[in-house]
């Protein structure tokens, strides 16, 4: 699909936000959902960055979601609220409910928002990471379309549903229960590959293949096997049930037209000052990280790492040289902002 596209974090970034409002997210929305993207991309989580945004724009043109709808407050009684977010864009919705969070964290030592009738809200680590920013623990989950069989099943009945927790130190997990996201088959996809690795996903007959169509057709496959799927269930209870939000046969993904997402979400935040000072909390964490990063690499292995390190590593190189966008993600995006009336920067091939 020919050489990449390199793309400065600030150019993308602006570029995202003028498309977003040009298809009718409030201005603020707009950035904080093109910083939620870059942020990923930045990362090297490419599979929740700049491509998301063709499917986004799509969902409101379409008239699947509200851009502008900030969602309520449905109950707040001690550390626990419950958010509708009313079918508004996804990190809207985020950014309120972790904010809340954090507050009702500072006040009364944790916090539980529970959110429902939200949409994708891009990598969960983009919202573990804010609560983090403010010095306590967050944890963050999300449900996901039904896409992902149980183990042992060959019918989907679960979602990718990601699990992320951030502290405030060198330490950031974000994954989903699945083996791979499904963006990141969709990513595959958009590019041209034919075919994706082994592990990744079930054909639509629940058998595992390789090949990029026919795992467009099927499903991802489970993390773990009967771990992904105890996790998945997990992720379900915390986010849908506890929520009161749509159930599995409810929830769509980014890719159905004609249907609300429905997603649910959890943003848990903890207090770390309300257990010990957060310096030394921030000491004991780097303590630990050092300890299991002292242990021998395996072989065929030039060290160990841990939660955070390729991410952060990838986020210097990238800051420095820029963004590689694959020429199929950037036709794509020329295409959705020339649909919205917005002209494409000019960048060279890299």
């Amino acid at each position: 699909m020919g050489v990449d596209i390199i793309v400065s974090a600030g150019v993308l970034r602006d570029y995202l936000a003028r498309i977003y409002q040009a298809a009718g997210a409030p201005p603020a929305t707009a950035r904080v959902v093109a910083d939620s993207l870059t942020a990923a991309n930045l990362r090297g989580v490419d599979s929740h960055g700049a491509q998301l945004m063709v499917f986004y724009v799509e969902r409101i043109l379409t008239g699947d979601i509200d851009p502008r709808a900030e969602g309520r407050v449905v109950s707040e009684s001690g550390c626990t609220m419950v958010y509708d977010g009313q079918n508004g864009i996804g990190q809207r919705i985020s950014e309120i409910c972790c904010e809340h969070a954090a507050r009702m964290a500072r006040e009364r030592g944790a916090a539980v928002v529970s959110a429902r009738e939200s949409n994708h809200f891009g990598a969960a680590a983009y919202w573990a990471h804010k609560i983090a920013a403010a010095g306590q623990i967050g944890i963050v989950c999300c449900n996901a379309s039904t896409i992902v069989p149980p183990w042992q099943g060959r019918e989907a009945r679960l979602g990718t549903n990601p699990i992320s927790m951030a502290a405030p130190g060198p330490w950031l997990l974000d994954m989903a229960t699945s083996t791979v996201a499904m963006n990141r088959i969709h990513k595959a996809h958009m590019e041209g590959l034919r075919s994706i690795p082994r592990g990744w996903a079930l054909d639509a007959g629940g058998v595992e293949t390789t090949d990029t169509e026919a795992a467009i057709q099927g499903m991802p496959m489970p993390l773990g096997g009967y771990k992904g799927s105890g996790l998945g269930m997990m992720v379900e209870i915390l986010c849908s049930v506890l929520s009161g939000g749509a159930t599995r046969e409810g929830v769509f993904g980014i890719h159905v037209r004609g249907r609300k997402s429905r997603a649910s979400q959890v943003f848990i935040a903890i207090d770390v000052a309300r257990f010990l000072p957060l310096a030394e909390f921030t000491s004991r964490l780097e303590h630990l990280v050092a300890y299991v990063k002292s242990s021998q690499p395996a072989p065929g292995y030039s060290e160990v790492l841990v939660a955070g390190d390729p991410e952060w590593r990838m986020e210097a190189e990238r800051l420095r040289d820029g963004i590689p966008l694959g020429r199929g993600t950037w036709n794509k995006l020329a295409e959705t902002a020339r649909k919205v009336g917005v002209t494409p920067p000019e960048i060279a091939a890299g």
